[in-house]
């Protein structure tokens, strides 16, 4: 079975990186509109610039005045929200708490990665070590996947007996694989979990295992239909992936430093 990524712990902070920093510059500070009495400030209109800005929209004239309306009405929104008590509900209360929370998370983490940046030779090296993992191999590999050692057992008795692996296949437990009679397409081994990996590189064209191969997802029986000389993406291809990769990695591990010096209490 191929892996999970590695980097889904990350996905949150990643997603913090790339929200637009607040442009404290992009207009004068002070009071943008005042509603109701309640002042809103140009700084709030920066923030809601920014983002918009990050997401595509060109500055103009007609996006300001948008945002100024925009500004407005969710102003009125709220002191209506206020007028019935909202702000006191604890739910309420709480989920105001996690996203002035989130904002102080987004503003550390890219200040964080501004001055921690990835170096060209990190991204090399990453490069390096991916076209080593990766080996000079790709395989067109099947499996069929069951949660017994003896009915793995049995569909290799099946195959022994001329039944056809894509029939067999229809059994197997993996629903991405199975309706392909067991095909999981072109790849290296290194996008398998070891013991399978292991057991398509120890195979000959066209044979397939004739003991089970145990995983942490089950027993599988594996096909290996053909094989042909892997070609690594070039670099500058997967340049900016493996940048922002690295730059994940970095933010996991300064988490975990933090959480392994914190005191915490339950």
């Amino acid at each position: 079975m191929q892996n999970l990524s590695k980097l889904a712990g990350a996905l949150l902070l990643g997603a913090l990186i790339s929200l637009p920093a607040v442009a404290a510059d992009k207009a004068k500070s002070g009071t943008l509109v005042t509603v109701n009495g309640v002042a809103i400030s140009q700084t709030v209109a920066n923030a809601f610039l920014a983002e918009q800005e990050a997401q595509g929209a060109a500055d103009s004239p007609e996006l300001k005045n948008a945002i100024r309306e925009e500004l407005i009405r969710r102003e009125l929104l709220a002191q209506q929200a206020k007028k019935m008590g909202l702000d006191k509900n604890p739910d309420v209360a709480a989920q105001a708490d996690l996203a002035r929370q989130a904002i102080f998370i987004r503003a550390f983490v890219q200040d964080y990665v501004k001055k921690h940046p990835i170096s060209e030779e990190q991204v090399k090296a990453a490069y390096d070590r991916l076209k080593a993992q990766m080996g000079s191999t790709e395989y067109k590999v099947r499996h069929i996947l069951v949660e017994k050692e003896d009915d793995a057992k049995q569909i290799i008795v099946n195959l022994k007996k001329g039944q056809k692996f894509d029939d067999l296949a229809k059994q197997s437990k993996d629903p991405g694989s199975r309706e392909k009679g067991g095909d999981l397409g072109w790849t290296s081994t290194a996008a398998f979990v070891k013991p399978f990996g292991d057991a398509v590189a120890g195979l000959s064209k066209g044979k397939y295992t004739e003991t089970p191969v145990k995983t942490d997802f089950g027993y599988h029986v594996i096909l290996l239909e053909d094989s042909r000389p892997l070609t690594p993406p070039p670099f500058d291809q997967i340049q900016q992936q493996l940048s922002q990769r690295l730059q994940q990695e970095q933010i996991q591990k300064m988490v975990s430093d933090l959480r392994a010096k914190a005191k915490i209490v339950d």
